[in-house]
Protein backbone atom coordinates (compact mmCIF):
# COMPACT_ATOMS: atom_id res chain seq x y z
CA UNK A 1 0.00 0.00 0.00
CA UNK A 2 1.40 3.42 -1.05
CA UNK A 3 2.12 5.95 1.68
CA UNK A 4 -0.47 8.72 1.48
CA UNK A 5 2.05 11.41 2.44
CA UNK A 6 4.15 10.63 -0.64
CA UNK A 7 1.24 11.26 -2.97
CA UNK A 8 1.30 14.73 -4.55
CA UNK A 9 -1.75 15.90 -6.53
CA UNK A 10 -1.11 16.59 -10.22
CA UNK A 11 -2.46 20.13 -9.86
CA UNK A 12 0.17 20.94 -7.23
CA UNK A 13 2.95 19.65 -9.47
CA UNK A 14 1.76 21.77 -12.41
CA UNK A 15 1.66 24.93 -10.31
CA UNK A 16 5.48 25.08 -10.37
CA UNK A 17 5.76 24.59 -14.14
CA UNK A 18 6.29 27.80 -16.11
CA UNK A 19 4.96 28.53 -19.57
CA UNK A 20 8.46 28.26 -20.97
CA UNK A 21 9.01 24.81 -19.48
CA UNK A 22 5.75 23.55 -20.98
CA UNK A 23 6.71 24.94 -24.42
CA UNK A 24 10.14 23.32 -24.14
CA UNK A 25 8.61 19.95 -23.24
CA UNK A 26 6.22 20.20 -26.18
CA UNK A 27 9.01 21.15 -28.59
CA UNK A 28 11.27 18.28 -27.50
CA UNK A 29 8.43 15.79 -27.82
CA UNK A 30 8.08 16.71 -31.50
CA UNK A 31 11.70 16.31 -32.60
CA UNK A 32 12.24 15.10 -36.12
CA UNK A 33 13.07 11.43 -36.68
CA UNK A 34 16.02 11.09 -39.10
CA UNK A 35 16.15 8.61 -41.92
CA UNK A 36 12.46 8.46 -42.87
CA UNK A 37 12.84 10.03 -46.29
CA UNK A 38 15.85 10.59 -48.53
CA UNK A 39 14.40 11.14 -51.99
CA UNK A 40 14.62 14.48 -53.81
CA UNK A 41 11.03 15.53 -54.52
CA UNK A 42 9.65 18.24 -56.78
CA UNK A 43 7.25 20.87 -55.54
CA UNK A 44 4.15 21.34 -57.65
CA UNK A 45 2.09 23.58 -55.35
CA UNK A 46 2.51 27.04 -53.85
CA UNK A 47 2.94 25.75 -50.30
CA UNK A 48 6.52 26.04 -49.10
CA UNK A 49 8.02 22.59 -48.78
CA UNK A 50 9.20 21.41 -45.39
CA UNK A 51 12.98 21.03 -45.23
CA UNK A 52 13.15 17.43 -44.06
CA UNK A 53 16.74 17.71 -42.95
CA UNK A 54 18.32 14.47 -41.83
CA UNK A 55 21.94 13.65 -42.64
CA UNK A 56 23.67 16.73 -44.03
CA UNK A 57 26.97 17.93 -45.47
CA UNK A 58 27.87 21.60 -44.99
CA UNK A 59 29.59 23.66 -47.70
CA UNK A 60 31.07 27.13 -47.26
CA UNK A 61 32.89 29.52 -49.59
CA UNK A 62 35.63 31.55 -47.93
CA UNK A 63 35.88 34.86 -49.77
CA UNK A 64 37.30 37.25 -47.13
CA UNK A 65 38.67 37.34 -43.62
CA UNK A 66 40.83 34.74 -41.92
CA UNK A 67 40.43 30.97 -41.92
CA UNK A 68 39.19 31.26 -38.32
CA UNK A 69 36.34 33.48 -39.50
CA UNK A 70 35.41 30.91 -42.15
CA UNK A 71 35.49 28.07 -39.60
CA UNK A 72 33.35 30.06 -37.13
CA UNK A 73 30.79 30.70 -39.85
CA UNK A 74 30.61 27.00 -40.71
CA UNK A 75 30.38 26.10 -37.01
CA UNK A 76 27.41 28.43 -36.71
CA UNK A 77 25.85 26.81 -39.79
CA UNK A 78 26.24 23.42 -38.10
CA UNK A 79 24.45 24.75 -35.00
CA UNK A 80 21.64 26.05 -37.21
CA UNK A 81 21.35 22.66 -38.94
CA UNK A 82 21.23 20.79 -35.63
CA UNK A 83 18.58 23.22 -34.34
CA UNK A 84 16.50 22.38 -37.41
CA UNK A 85 16.71 18.69 -36.51
CA UNK A 86 19.48 17.35 -38.72
CA UNK A 87 22.65 15.35 -38.18
CA UNK A 88 25.82 17.02 -39.50
CA UNK A 89 28.23 14.55 -41.11
CA UNK A 90 30.86 16.65 -42.89
CA UNK A 91 31.87 20.27 -43.40
CA UNK A 92 33.77 21.60 -46.41
CA UNK A 93 35.27 25.08 -46.96
CA UNK A 94 36.56 26.34 -50.30
CA UNK A 95 38.76 29.40 -50.81
CA UNK A 96 37.50 31.58 -53.70
CA UNK A 97 37.52 35.27 -54.57
CA UNK A 98 33.74 35.05 -55.06
CA UNK A 99 31.14 32.25 -55.25
CA UNK A 100 30.77 30.58 -58.64
CA UNK A 101 27.64 32.01 -60.35
CA UNK A 102 26.61 28.60 -61.71
CA UNK A 103 27.36 26.12 -58.93
CA UNK A 104 28.46 28.28 -55.94
CA UNK A 105 31.65 26.22 -55.40
CA UNK A 106 32.84 25.68 -58.96
CA UNK A 107 32.23 22.83 -61.38
CA UNK A 108 35.30 20.85 -60.36
CA UNK A 109 34.52 21.02 -56.66
CA UNK A 110 30.95 19.83 -57.27
CA UNK A 111 32.34 16.39 -58.20
CA UNK A 112 34.33 16.33 -54.94
CA UNK A 113 31.18 17.29 -53.04
CA UNK A 114 29.25 14.50 -54.78
CA UNK A 115 31.90 11.98 -53.71
CA UNK A 116 31.66 13.17 -50.07
CA UNK A 117 27.86 12.94 -50.20
CA UNK A 118 28.04 9.41 -51.61
CA UNK A 119 30.65 8.17 -49.12
CA UNK A 120 28.94 9.69 -46.06
CA UNK A 121 25.42 8.65 -47.01
CA UNK A 122 24.11 12.22 -46.72
CA UNK A 123 20.78 13.18 -48.21
CA UNK A 124 21.06 16.98 -47.95
CA UNK A 125 23.68 19.62 -48.73
CA UNK A 126 23.50 22.95 -46.89
CA UNK A 127 25.39 25.91 -48.35
CA UNK A 128 26.60 28.77 -46.13
CA UNK A 129 25.12 31.52 -48.27
CA UNK A 130 22.02 32.49 -50.23
CA UNK A 131 21.89 30.59 -53.52
CA UNK A 132 20.25 31.71 -56.74
CA UNK A 133 17.62 29.47 -58.39
CA UNK A 134 20.12 28.33 -61.02
CA UNK A 135 22.75 27.47 -58.38
CA UNK A 136 20.19 25.40 -56.47
CA UNK A 137 19.08 23.56 -59.59
CA UNK A 138 22.62 22.87 -60.84
CA UNK A 139 23.84 21.59 -57.47
CA UNK A 140 20.83 19.30 -57.04
CA UNK A 141 21.25 17.89 -60.53
CA UNK A 142 24.96 17.21 -60.00
CA UNK A 143 24.87 15.85 -56.43
CA UNK A 144 21.50 14.00 -56.76
CA UNK A 145 20.46 15.12 -53.29
CA UNK A 146 18.49 18.01 -51.90
CA UNK A 147 20.36 21.34 -51.63
CA UNK A 148 19.40 24.00 -49.10
CA UNK A 149 20.93 27.42 -48.55
CA UNK A 150 21.46 29.32 -45.30
CA UNK A 151 18.38 31.50 -45.78
CA UNK A 152 16.03 28.55 -46.28
CA UNK A 153 17.55 26.86 -43.23
CA UNK A 154 16.90 29.88 -40.99
CA UNK A 155 13.37 30.22 -42.34
CA UNK A 156 12.74 26.55 -41.53
CA UNK A 157 13.88 27.07 -37.93
CA UNK A 158 11.63 30.12 -37.64
CA UNK A 159 8.70 28.07 -38.95
CA UNK A 160 9.30 25.39 -36.30
CA UNK A 161 9.60 27.82 -33.39
CA UNK A 162 6.89 30.39 -34.15
CA UNK A 163 4.09 30.09 -31.60
CA UNK A 164 1.85 33.16 -31.80
CA UNK A 165 -0.52 33.99 -34.64
CA UNK A 166 1.54 37.03 -35.58
CA UNK A 167 4.80 35.07 -35.48
CA UNK A 168 3.42 32.37 -37.78
CA UNK A 169 2.12 34.99 -40.21
CA UNK A 170 5.49 36.77 -40.25
CA UNK A 171 7.36 33.52 -40.92
CA UNK A 172 4.99 32.50 -43.71
CA UNK A 173 5.39 35.93 -45.31
CA UNK A 174 9.19 35.61 -45.20
CA UNK A 175 9.03 32.09 -46.67
CA UNK A 176 6.80 33.16 -49.56
CA UNK A 177 8.98 36.18 -50.32
CA UNK A 178 11.96 33.82 -50.47
CA UNK A 179 10.11 31.26 -52.58
CA UNK A 180 8.64 33.63 -55.19
CA UNK A 181 11.79 34.22 -57.29
CA UNK A 182 12.89 30.59 -56.84
CA UNK A 183 9.92 28.74 -58.26
CA UNK A 184 11.90 27.64 -61.30
CA UNK A 185 14.60 26.16 -59.11
CA UNK A 186 12.36 23.71 -57.27
CA UNK A 187 11.54 21.31 -60.07
CA UNK A 188 10.70 21.02 -63.73
CA UNK A 189 7.10 20.07 -63.00
CA UNK A 190 6.38 23.73 -62.23
CA UNK A 191 6.70 24.57 -65.93
CA UNK A 192 3.77 22.40 -67.00
CA UNK A 193 0.59 24.09 -68.19
CA UNK A 194 -2.70 24.19 -66.31
CA UNK A 195 -5.01 25.07 -69.15
CA UNK A 196 -2.61 24.63 -72.00
CA UNK A 197 -0.78 27.51 -73.65
CA UNK A 198 0.13 28.23 -77.22
CA UNK A 199 3.07 30.38 -76.13
CA UNK A 200 5.50 27.48 -76.32
CA UNK A 201 5.35 23.77 -75.67
CA UNK A 202 7.92 23.36 -72.85
CA UNK A 203 8.25 20.30 -70.71
CA UNK A 204 4.59 20.40 -69.82
CA UNK A 205 3.22 20.67 -73.35
CA UNK A 206 1.79 17.90 -75.46
CA UNK A 207 -1.36 16.60 -77.08
CA UNK A 208 -4.49 17.92 -75.45
CA UNK A 209 -2.96 20.71 -73.45
CA UNK A 210 -2.11 23.30 -76.14
CA UNK A 211 -4.30 26.36 -76.41
CA UNK A 212 -5.29 29.35 -74.31
CA UNK A 213 -4.37 29.30 -70.64
CA UNK A 214 -1.53 30.07 -68.30
CA UNK A 215 1.43 28.04 -67.21
CA UNK A 216 1.55 26.35 -63.83
CA UNK A 217 4.42 28.66 -62.94
CA UNK A 218 2.30 31.75 -63.63
CA UNK A 219 -0.54 30.30 -61.54
CA UNK A 220 1.76 29.63 -58.61
CA UNK A 221 3.24 33.11 -58.78
CA UNK A 222 -0.21 34.68 -58.82
CA UNK A 223 -1.32 32.63 -55.81
CA UNK A 224 1.85 33.52 -53.89
CA UNK A 225 1.44 37.26 -54.58
CA UNK A 226 -2.19 37.06 -53.47
CA UNK A 227 -1.20 35.27 -50.25
CA UNK A 228 1.62 37.77 -49.58
CA UNK A 229 -0.81 40.69 -49.90
CA UNK A 230 -3.22 39.01 -47.51
CA UNK A 231 -0.49 38.28 -44.95
CA UNK A 232 0.73 41.88 -45.07
CA UNK A 233 -2.79 43.11 -44.33
CA UNK A 234 -3.08 40.70 -41.39
CA UNK A 235 0.30 41.73 -39.95
CA UNK A 236 -0.60 45.39 -40.37
CA UNK A 237 -3.80 44.89 -38.37
CA UNK A 238 -1.85 43.03 -35.65
CA UNK A 239 0.66 45.88 -35.55
CA UNK A 240 -2.17 48.26 -34.63
CA UNK A 241 -2.70 46.38 -31.37
CA UNK A 242 0.99 46.67 -30.46
CA UNK A 243 1.07 50.37 -31.36
CA UNK A 244 -1.96 50.96 -29.12
CA UNK A 245 -0.30 49.22 -26.17
CA UNK A 246 2.91 51.13 -26.76
CA UNK A 247 1.01 54.44 -26.92
CA UNK A 248 -0.70 53.62 -23.62
CA UNK A 249 2.69 52.99 -21.97
CA UNK A 250 4.03 56.22 -23.43
CA UNK A 251 1.00 58.16 -22.22
CA UNK A 252 1.55 56.80 -18.73
CA UNK A 253 5.25 57.76 -18.95
CA UNK A 254 6.43 54.17 -18.44
CA UNK A 255 10.04 53.79 -19.68
CA UNK A 256 10.67 50.87 -22.05
CA UNK A 257 13.83 48.73 -22.08
CA UNK A 258 14.46 46.34 -25.00
CA UNK A 259 16.73 43.31 -24.63
CA UNK A 260 18.43 42.69 -27.98
CA UNK A 261 21.36 40.59 -29.08
CA UNK A 262 22.67 37.61 -30.99
CA UNK A 263 20.63 34.45 -31.00
CA UNK A 264 21.36 32.12 -28.07
CA UNK A 265 23.21 34.88 -26.19
CA UNK A 266 20.90 34.40 -23.19
CA UNK A 267 18.31 37.17 -23.63
CA UNK A 268 15.37 35.08 -22.38
CA UNK A 269 17.42 33.81 -19.43
CA UNK A 270 18.23 37.38 -18.43
CA UNK A 271 14.57 38.39 -18.75
CA UNK A 272 13.64 35.51 -16.45
CA UNK A 273 16.32 36.56 -13.94
CA UNK A 274 15.25 40.20 -13.95
CA UNK A 275 11.47 39.76 -13.90
CA UNK A 276 10.66 36.08 -13.23
CA UNK A 277 8.92 35.95 -16.61
CA UNK A 278 9.17 32.16 -16.97
CA UNK A 279 9.60 32.28 -20.77
CA UNK A 280 11.07 29.38 -22.74
CA UNK A 281 14.84 28.90 -22.41
CA UNK A 282 16.69 26.41 -24.61
CA UNK A 283 20.31 26.02 -25.69
CA UNK A 284 19.41 26.40 -29.35
CA UNK A 285 19.47 29.11 -31.98
CA UNK A 286 16.26 31.14 -32.35
CA UNK A 287 14.60 29.26 -29.48
CA UNK A 288 12.17 32.14 -28.86
CA UNK A 289 10.74 34.31 -31.63
CA UNK A 290 7.67 35.94 -30.11
CA UNK A 291 8.48 39.12 -28.16
CA UNK A 292 7.72 39.05 -24.44
CA UNK A 293 7.15 42.20 -22.38
CA UNK A 294 7.20 42.15 -18.59
CA UNK A 295 6.79 44.83 -15.92
CA UNK A 296 9.65 45.65 -13.55
CA UNK A 297 9.98 48.00 -10.58
CA UNK A 298 13.05 50.13 -9.91
CA UNK A 299 14.52 50.59 -6.44
CA UNK A 300 12.90 54.04 -6.20
CA UNK A 301 9.48 52.59 -7.02
CA UNK A 302 9.24 53.61 -10.68
CA UNK A 303 7.74 51.15 -13.13
CA UNK A 304 9.39 50.24 -16.43
CA UNK A 305 8.99 47.45 -18.98
CA UNK A 306 11.51 44.88 -20.20
CA UNK A 307 10.96 43.35 -23.66
CA UNK A 308 12.70 40.28 -25.05
CA UNK A 309 13.13 40.43 -28.84
CA UNK A 310 13.93 38.00 -31.65
CA UNK A 311 17.60 37.06 -31.82
CA UNK A 312 19.90 38.17 -34.62
CA UNK A 313 22.51 36.27 -36.58
CA UNK A 314 25.18 37.17 -39.12
CA UNK A 315 23.69 37.51 -42.62
CA UNK A 316 20.16 37.51 -41.20
CA UNK A 317 17.90 37.05 -44.27
CA UNK A 318 16.40 40.33 -45.42
CA UNK A 319 13.05 38.52 -45.75
CA UNK A 320 13.11 37.94 -41.99
CA UNK A 321 14.00 41.57 -41.23
CA UNK A 322 11.21 42.78 -43.51
CA UNK A 323 8.58 40.36 -42.18
CA UNK A 324 9.52 40.97 -38.53
CA UNK A 325 9.87 44.73 -38.97
CA UNK A 326 6.75 45.46 -36.91
CA UNK A 327 8.17 43.32 -34.07
CA UNK A 328 11.66 44.84 -34.33
CA UNK A 329 10.11 48.31 -34.09
CA UNK A 330 9.66 47.52 -30.39
CA UNK A 331 13.43 47.97 -30.14
CA UNK A 332 13.39 51.24 -32.10
CA UNK A 333 10.73 52.68 -29.76
CA UNK A 334 12.56 51.76 -26.55
CA UNK A 335 14.26 54.22 -24.20
CA UNK A 336 17.22 51.89 -23.65
CA UNK A 337 18.64 48.88 -25.51
CA UNK A 338 20.25 46.17 -23.37
CA UNK A 339 22.60 44.52 -25.88
CA UNK A 340 23.41 40.97 -24.73
CA UNK A 341 26.63 39.35 -25.97
CA UNK A 342 27.66 35.69 -25.54
CA UNK A 343 30.98 35.89 -23.68
CA UNK A 344 31.68 32.20 -24.35
CA UNK A 345 31.32 32.59 -28.14
CA UNK A 346 34.52 32.22 -30.22
CA UNK A 347 33.96 35.62 -31.87
CA UNK A 348 31.86 37.98 -29.70
CA UNK A 349 33.05 41.04 -31.64
CA UNK A 350 31.44 39.65 -34.78
CA UNK A 351 28.22 39.11 -32.82
CA UNK A 352 28.17 42.78 -31.81
CA UNK A 353 28.80 43.89 -35.40
CA UNK A 354 25.97 41.70 -36.75
CA UNK A 355 23.51 43.01 -34.15
CA UNK A 356 24.44 46.63 -34.88
CA UNK A 357 23.77 45.96 -38.58
CA UNK A 358 20.19 44.84 -37.91
CA UNK A 359 19.56 47.60 -35.36
CA UNK A 360 20.61 50.14 -37.98
CA UNK A 361 18.11 48.65 -40.45
CA UNK A 362 15.19 49.29 -38.06
CA UNK A 363 16.42 52.70 -36.90
CA UNK A 364 17.49 51.64 -33.40
CA UNK A 365 21.21 52.35 -33.77
CA UNK A 366 20.95 55.83 -32.19
CA UNK A 367 19.33 54.69 -28.96
CA UNK A 368 21.24 54.54 -25.64
CA UNK A 369 22.87 51.12 -25.38
CA UNK A 370 23.99 49.09 -22.39
CA UNK A 371 26.37 46.30 -23.40
CA UNK A 372 26.00 43.12 -21.32
CA UNK A 373 28.42 40.20 -21.63
CA UNK A 374 26.59 37.04 -20.56
CA UNK A 375 27.73 33.46 -19.84
CA UNK A 376 30.76 34.53 -17.82
CA UNK A 377 30.52 31.21 -15.95
CA UNK A 378 31.54 29.29 -19.10
CA UNK A 379 33.90 31.83 -20.73
CA UNK A 380 37.65 31.53 -20.14
CA UNK A 381 39.44 34.21 -18.12
CA UNK A 382 41.66 35.39 -20.98
CA UNK A 383 38.62 36.10 -23.14
CA UNK A 384 36.88 38.00 -20.32
CA UNK A 385 40.00 40.13 -19.68
CA UNK A 386 40.24 40.95 -23.38
CA UNK A 387 36.54 41.91 -23.55
CA UNK A 388 36.86 44.08 -20.42
CA UNK A 389 39.66 46.01 -22.11
CA UNK A 390 37.66 46.22 -25.34
CA UNK A 391 34.38 47.27 -23.67
CA UNK A 392 35.25 48.94 -20.34
CA UNK A 393 31.66 50.14 -19.77
CA UNK A 394 30.08 46.70 -20.30
CA UNK A 395 28.38 44.74 -17.52
CA UNK A 396 29.57 41.14 -17.07
CA UNK A 397 26.92 38.69 -15.82
CA UNK A 398 25.88 35.06 -15.76
CA UNK A 399 22.17 34.53 -16.19
CA UNK A 400 22.67 30.86 -15.31
CA UNK A 401 24.23 31.44 -11.88
CA UNK A 402 22.82 34.93 -11.24
CA UNK A 403 26.26 36.49 -10.79
CA UNK A 404 26.27 40.19 -11.71
CA UNK A 405 22.49 40.39 -12.27
CA UNK A 406 22.00 42.81 -9.36
CA UNK A 407 24.64 45.11 -10.84
CA UNK A 408 22.90 44.87 -14.21
CA UNK A 409 19.58 45.84 -12.63
CA UNK A 410 21.21 48.88 -11.02
CA UNK A 411 22.87 49.88 -14.30
CA UNK A 412 19.51 49.67 -16.12
CA UNK A 413 17.78 51.79 -13.50
CA UNK A 414 20.56 54.42 -13.64
CA UNK A 415 20.05 54.77 -17.40
CA UNK A 416 16.25 55.03 -17.32
CA UNK A 417 15.03 58.44 -18.54
CA UNK A 418 14.38 60.90 -15.71
CA UNK A 419 11.04 62.73 -15.53
CA UNK A 420 11.40 66.30 -16.73
CA UNK A 421 9.45 68.44 -14.22
CA UNK A 422 10.52 68.93 -10.60
CA UNK A 423 7.60 69.57 -8.21
CA UNK A 424 7.13 70.17 -4.48
CA UNK A 425 3.53 69.43 -3.52
CA UNK A 426 1.49 68.78 -0.40
CA UNK A 427 -1.10 66.14 -1.25
CA UNK A 428 -4.10 65.76 1.08
CA UNK A 429 -4.39 62.39 2.78
CA UNK A 430 -7.56 61.64 0.80
CA UNK A 431 -5.55 61.81 -2.50
CA UNK A 432 -3.73 58.53 -2.05
CA UNK A 433 -4.34 57.82 -5.74
CA UNK A 434 -2.05 60.70 -6.75
CA UNK A 435 0.62 59.62 -4.27
CA UNK A 436 0.55 56.10 -5.76
CA UNK A 437 0.84 57.44 -9.32
CA UNK A 438 3.80 59.62 -8.35
CA UNK A 439 5.60 56.61 -6.87
CA UNK A 440 4.71 54.46 -9.89
CA UNK A 441 5.70 56.80 -12.72
CA UNK A 442 7.82 59.53 -11.12
CA UNK A 443 11.09 59.83 -9.23
CA UNK A 444 10.57 60.56 -5.53
CA UNK A 445 13.42 62.71 -4.21
CA UNK A 446 12.07 63.13 -0.66
CA UNK A 447 8.85 62.66 1.30
CA UNK A 448 7.54 63.80 4.68
CA UNK A 449 4.20 63.90 6.46
CA UNK A 450 2.58 67.18 7.56
CA UNK A 451 -0.71 67.75 9.41
CA UNK A 452 -2.37 68.87 6.19
CA UNK A 453 -1.02 66.07 3.97
CA UNK A 454 2.02 64.37 2.41
CA UNK A 455 4.85 66.65 1.27
CA UNK A 456 6.52 65.22 -1.83
CA UNK A 457 9.58 66.47 -3.66
CA UNK A 458 9.44 64.62 -6.98
CA UNK A 459 10.32 64.59 -10.66
CA UNK A 460 7.36 63.72 -12.87
CA UNK A 461 6.21 63.94 -16.44
CA UNK A 462 4.43 66.99 -17.79
CA UNK A 463 0.96 65.42 -17.68
CA UNK A 464 1.26 64.39 -14.02
CA UNK A 465 2.88 67.75 -13.14
CA UNK A 466 -0.27 69.46 -14.44
CA UNK A 467 -2.42 67.33 -12.12
CA UNK A 468 -0.14 68.19 -9.17
CA UNK A 469 -0.22 71.93 -9.95
CA UNK A 470 -3.11 72.75 -7.53
CA UNK A 471 -1.06 71.24 -4.68
CA UNK A 472 2.28 72.82 -5.68
CA UNK A 473 3.84 74.48 -2.60
CA UNK A 474 5.71 77.15 -4.59
CA UNK A 475 2.64 78.05 -6.65
CA UNK A 476 0.51 78.30 -3.52
CA UNK A 477 3.12 80.63 -1.98
CA UNK A 478 3.15 82.84 -5.07
CA UNK A 479 -0.67 83.01 -5.04
CA UNK A 480 -0.72 84.04 -1.36
CA UNK A 481 1.89 86.75 -2.01
CA UNK A 482 -0.05 88.21 -4.93
CA UNK A 483 -3.17 88.45 -2.76
CA UNK A 484 -1.28 90.49 -0.15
Amino acid sequence: MRDQESFVPVEDELDDVTTGEMELSERQSLRRVPGLSTELTDVTEVEYRQLRLERVVLVGVWTEGSVTDAENSLTELAALAETAGSQVLEGLIQRRTRPDPATYIGRGKVDDLGAVVLSSGADTVICDGELSPSQLRNLEQRTKVKVVDRTALILDIFAQHAKSKEGKAQVELAQLQYLLPRLRGWGETLSRQTGGSGRGGGAGGGVGVRGPGETKLETDRRRIRHRISRLRREIKSMKTVRVTKRARRSRNAVPAVAIAGYTNAGKSSLLNRLTGAGVLVENALFATLDPTTRKATAADGRLYTLSDTVGFVRHLPHQIVEAFRSTLEEVAEADLVVHVVDGAHPDPEEQVRAVHEVLAEVGADRLPELLVVNKTDTADEDTLLRLKRLWPDAIFVSAHTGRGVDGLREAIEERLPRPAVEVRAVLPYDRGDLVARVHRTGEVLSTSHLPEGTLLHVRVGEALAAELAPFDVERQGQTAGSRR
